[in-house]
């Protein structure tokens, strides 16, 4: 065999393997083959190119960060900046660090170093109930957050908990039925009943009780239909377009999520490997090959 044939099979094989995010494959690489090639693609953002994808005027800033869990550290000198009213898709292998990203915003994990800034206030050393009430960070869990044995409109009232006066928790579940009329509908009945769907609404709405100005979404199209996966990004870009929430988000489905957000950064052990606007990303062909399927 010769090394032109070799090498023309060898690049219809790479063509042939793509890795990560969801598509048509011949087969999967692994998590660290990919983890491999991204590195071998990353350019490491500097300051300077995160500050402009951010509109020079961050509204969500990281600084820097070193943080995980116990003693391990996830997350290694990480940057991070989205302006207000912006969305934000951080995607990457198992492992990369985006929900870590996500958990230490919101206060789930030991802060090693550097800080995290909502606004002008610094965000870094607030407990959850403290970001959520005071500097208006809503986390989203992954699906599967609902109380099932109790109401809709019971669950919604939980998103209120921090609330001064129960009242303001009612009023704001009230605001939620008005905006949501499918949940209206069901306003008395078991959450367990409710579609994959209804409940992905519920658990967004349930955060929107609270009234914050940030959303940290966790896997927001996991375990739902296609369908449910529209209507749940239809949900999240009327919260921003609309109401001008600034959105991080977590996805699994790296072509949908993408699509959807203003900005991309793809992870890969603890660090930015590659930032871009999310349609810059798309036509990436190697973010393509090794997350989109492409």
């Amino acid at each position: 065999m010769s090394d032109q044939q070799t090498g023309a099979e060898a690049a219809a094989e790479a063509r042939r393997t793509s890795g990560y995010g969801r598509g048509s494959v011949e087969h999967v690489i692994s998590v660290e083959d990919v983890v491999r090639q991204v590195q071998d693609i990353a350019d490491g953002p500097d300051k300077a190119r995160i500050r402009e994808l951010a509109k020079g005027d961050p509204f969500v800033k990281i600084e820097n960060l070193k943080a995980g869990y116990g003693k391990m550290e996830i997350l290694h000198s990480l940057d991070l900046e989205v302006a207000k009213g912006q969305s934000c898709c951080l995607i990457g292998p198992n492992g990369a660090g985006k929900s870590t990203i996500l958990h230490s915003i919101f206060g789930f994990t030991n802060i090693f170093s550097g800080s995290i800034y909502v606004g002008e206030q610094n965000v870094t050393a607030l407990t959850p109930s403290e970001k959520l009430k005071n500097a208006g960070i809503a986390y989203i869990l992954q699906d599967k957050s609902v109380f099932p044995g109790m109401t809709v409109e019971e669950n919604l009232l939980m998103g209120g908990y921090l609330k001064d006066k129960p009242d303001q928790a009612k009023e704001a579940a009230e605001r939620v039925f008005e905006k949501y009329d499918r949940l209206a509908q069901r306003r008395n009945k078991p959450a367990g009943v409710l579609s994959g769907g209804e409940r992905r609404l519920l658990e967004i709405s349930r955060a929107l009780v609270m009234e914050p100005e940030v959303l940290l979404v966790d896997e927001p199209s996991i375990g739902l239909e296609p369908r449910f996966i529209d209507m749940v990004f239809e949900i999240l870009d009327d919260l921003q377009r609309v109401e001008g929430k600034t959105i991080l988000m977590v996805e699994q489905n790296a072509k949908k999520g993408l699509e959807f957000a203003d900005i991309g950064y793809v992870l890969v052990s603890g660090s930015t490997a590659l930032a871009g606007e999310g349609r810059e990303l798309l036509d990436n062909p190697e973010v393509g090959r090794l997350f989109l399927g492409g």
